[in-house]
């Protein structure tokens, strides 16, 4: 350990050598690259994208904000001063860098600690896996203009409206909910509101586990990228299914629907829905571990 006047700091609790910091920083730059520049690219020529328009414009994190490397908080950078850091919230001393608590609001503790509420209440919960991903149905059910107006429809209105009515609606996601249309709300089992969302949330939902990715740059940079990252690569696979199980024909756009109107259509849904579920939780677990260590330097934080 390199002696410096940061050992004083009590959240300073590892470091990374020059090469270290570097290498994580490069390849998170090209993992996030691969995954979203050819959609950069149609995007600036105004094509359409269901699945990182989503990810995109529904969670407002700028695709430049996704590529900047952060080490999150409680990481010394050796040598980092010698690099033009993206962030004010960066310090330096004896010419390493590292994220200092002191420019965290404390007004967003509070907030902090109500995300922090839904992680661990969604990580000990009973994961649900029924909802066949109705939610999606439920969002255009009897519309006079459905949500996604660029898509066309697998089935007529008549025919999504007769199914809709057969199968259950059992969302228990608040910000899918709000989406359902008006003829649907009713049809749903539980009553849901914004005072309800914690206590709604279970880790078997797919917008729960896209949510993820919400909770992990809410905070950033105090939230580490690679924390980050993990859950925008699990939301672009969890919207991806969500996509296909949807009532829109999306094979223009290379995704195959996963039929939910059919027996073996809800199997293959629930398969898929279990195998994200178990991903989520490590990815729950570490959130959990950064909120609580974010939230108690900030409270110990004199300054």
């Amino acid at each position: 350990m390199i002696l410096t006047e940061t050992q004083e700091i009590s959240y300073i609790k590892n470091q990374l050598s020059p090469d270290q910091w570097r290498t994580q920083k490069s390849d998170h730059f090209q993992k996030i690259s691969t995954l979203i520049d050819d959609y950069l690219e149609r995007r600036s020529h105004q094509k359409k994208d269901p699945v990182l328009d989503f990810l995109f414009e529904y969670y407002a994190f700028r695709p430049s904000y996704l590529k900047r490397w952060s080490p999150g908080l409680g990481t010394l950078l050796i040598n980092g001063a010698s690099h033009n850091w993206p962030f004010d919230e960066m310090a330096t001393a004896d010419g390493n860098s590292f994220l200092d608590i002191s420019h965290f609001d404390k007004g967003r503790i509070s907030s902090a600690k109500w995300i922090l509420n839904v992680l661990e209440q969604s990580l000990t919960r009973k994961p649900s896996f029924g909802c066949f991903g109705m939610h999606e149905w439920a969002m255009v059910y009897k519309a006079d203009r459905v949500r996604h107006d660029y898509l066309s429809l697998r089935m007529d209105k008549e025919e999504l409206a007769e199914f809709v009515e057969s199968r259950p609606l059992v969302c228990t996601h608040f910000d899918a909910f709000r989406f359902f249309t008006d003829e649907a709300k009713p049809q749903n089992k539980f009553e849901l509101n914004r005072e309800k969302f914690a206590d709604m949330e279970q880790p078997g939902c797919l917008h729960t586990n896209m949510d993820l990715y919400k909770w992990a740059f809410k905070m950033y940079p105090w939230i580490s990228s690679e924390t980050i990252r993990e859950a925008f690569e699990l939301a672009l696979e969890t919207r991806v299914m969500d996509m296909k199980a949807s009532p829109y024909d999306l094979r223009d756009f290379g995704l195959a629907p996963i039929k939910i109107e059919t027996d073996e259509g809800r199997q293959q849904y629930m398969k898929k829905q279990r195998s994200i579920f178990k991903k989520s939780q490590p990815i729950r677990r570490q959130l959990i571990e950064e909120y609580e260590f974010i939230i108690k330097a900030a409270s110990n934080n004199k300054r």
